[in-house]
């Protein structure tokens, strides 16, 4: 009873693992657990603890708007777009330039529309969906790598045309607008939450994180703002898998898997791929957004080429083609290669006292032809954020040779609106079908026969509405053509073995 009863739990624990929303939850939790243990062993304070993990939360969710956006792209259709920064710098400059108040004065001399903070958003997702647009009319005619070529040339078109005179102050319809040149935006609108801090019930929310961890209004207001991203977050992933799995979805798996099959069964691939690259666009542009937009100001170089490889990491870390792998590749990528190196640094400085390092390298180095390494250790310590992006390159070529799939990259998930399992045998169907020639055996066979007819001609009439691809569906529509042509037994058995799988 004792192996009986262990093995069912263990079924049990396996079927719940199977969950998508279990395994980011346990993965996540995972990671607050290490770093909160971390703390505590380390004497760190409560409101210092909870602060690490609001940071690693608003950097968790926002990564995983960006790499969920991308898995559109390179997960579903394909299409590699190394320009991610870009579209989340239009976004956010759009965004600030119509919420910034129509006559700023002081230090932010640089006017904007004034418009309400929520319509402001809408336009700069639109923005951004729009230069998605622009860049996908004439660049999905070329092959992956001079797309990829012209998505990141793009990114630095945007980068730089920021900090030009032309766009630093212009007139568009008598109103003055302007990006601000290398000194960037100063945010000189109310802040985005205050819709939400003006609440009762953030009242007590500030009461309750003041009684907890000690937090005053600004802390509070912090933490507010991580978890209305997460809401966000999961707003988001919500809406890709339900695309995903929408007749839509089903096409853009096709196009990644074979576009010439999907071409032969009448799709038009590039009209479906500009519409996925426009939505993918629109959602960067939110999360850019979303990233920066409660800040006092907005830099161009905050939008760097490093970013875009920054979320490339996490979706190959997450797997390509799972949204589920997507957010699991943020956290991953935020608590092991983002957010752990700095706060490993902070672990060792209070641990032990390093010491003066060397200024250069060849410091560092030459110590070690006389056996003395402590140069070099304090020259590594010293220089821990610049060896940041040589942990991330290490990491990423031993995750290639080893797990190329990523995490969940390795899942497989069917393109059909309907299960494609195996057919069950049936006593009572192959009975009918063999007694054909039989009174009762003939009834059987003429209703299957007649069942099996419908089915089909229901199966082609949703390739031609609904715009999904069956994997078997040309293969149905040639055995259908058969049928016509041949006797009711032999079109029985031709029906039973073209649906075979698509009738459960």
């Amino acid at each position: 009873m004792s192996s009986t009863a262990h093995a069912d739990r263990r079924t049990q624990l396996e079927s719940l693992w199977e969950h998508d929303a279990i395994k980011i939850i346990a993965v996540i939790g995972a990671i607050y657990i290490v770093y909160a243990l971390i703390g505590l062993i380390l004497g760190y304070s409560l409101d210092g603890i909870i602060n690490t993990l609001r940071r690693m939360t608003y950097l968790i969710a926002v990564y995983g708007m960006v790499t969920l956006a991308l898995n559109l792209h390179w997960g579903y259709t394909g299409l590699f777009n190394i320009g991610v920064a870009g579209f989340m710098a239009i976004g956010l400059y759009v965004t600030m330039m119509l919420a910034k108040p129509v006559d700023p004065g002081g230090a932010a001399q640089y006017s904007g529309l004034g418009l309400p903070m929520p319509i402001a958003i809408i336009g700069g997702v639109v923005a951004a969906g729009l230069a998605g647009l622009v860049v996908a009319l004439p660049a999905l005619r070329l092959r992956a790598d001079y797309f990829a070529i012209t998505t990141i040339a793009f990114a630095e078109i945007v980068r730089l045309g920021v900090t030009s005179d032309a766009l630093q102050q212009f007139t568009i319809l008598g109103a003055e607008l302007g990006t601000g040149g290398g000194r960037g935006l100063i945010r000189n609108y109310d802040d985005p939450m205050n819709v939400i801090f003006q609440l009762e019930i953030f009242s007590s929310f500030v009461n309750l994180t003041n009684s907890l961890f000690g937090f005053g209004p600004t802390q509070a207001r912090a933490l507010a703002y991580s978890i209305v991203l997460v809401i966000v977050l999961a707003g988001i992933y919500w809406l890709i898998q339900r695309t995903s799995r929408s007749p839509f979805g089903r096409v853009l798996k096709a196009i990644r898997e074979d576009e010439e099959a999907a071409q032969s069964l009448g799709k038009n691939t590039n009209m479906f791929k500009i519409k996925v690259f426009v939505l993918g666009c629109a959602l960067m542009g939110l999360a850019g957004i979303l990233w920066r937009f409660r800040r006092t100001g907005v830099t161009p170089e905050a939008f760097r080429p490093h970013v875009t490889f920054y979320i490339w990491i996490a979706l190959i870390i997450g797997g390509a083609g799972s949204n589920t792998g997507s957010i699991l590749g943020s956290g991953l990528f935020v608590a092991v290669l983002f957010e752990g190196p700095q706060y490993l640094r902070r672990v060792i400085d209070q641990l032990v006292a390093v010491g003066d390092a060397p200024n250069t390298f060849a410091g560092a180095v030459g110590p070690l032809l006389s056996a003395n390494p402590v140069p070099l250790v304090r020259y590594t310590f010293a220089e821990f954020l610049t060896l940041q992006f040589v942990i991330m390159g290490v990491a990423l070529i031993l995750l290639m040779q080893r797990r190329p799939d990523g995490l969940l990259g390795h899942r497989e998930e069917t393109a059909a609106a309907i299960p494609l399992g195996a057919r069950p045998s049936a006593a009572g169907g192959g009975s009918g079908g063999g007694g054909g020639g039989g009174g009762g055996g003939g009834n059987g066979s003429d209703s299957g026969f007649a069942h099996s007819q419908t089915r089909d001609q229901h199966d082609d009439s949703d390739q031609q509405t609904d715009g999904g691809i069956d994997a078997d569906g040309a293969r149905t529509q040639a055995g259908t053509s058969e049928s016509s042509n041949e006797s009711s037994g032999s079109t029985d058995q031709t029906d039973d073995s073209v649906t075979d799988g698509e009738t459960q």
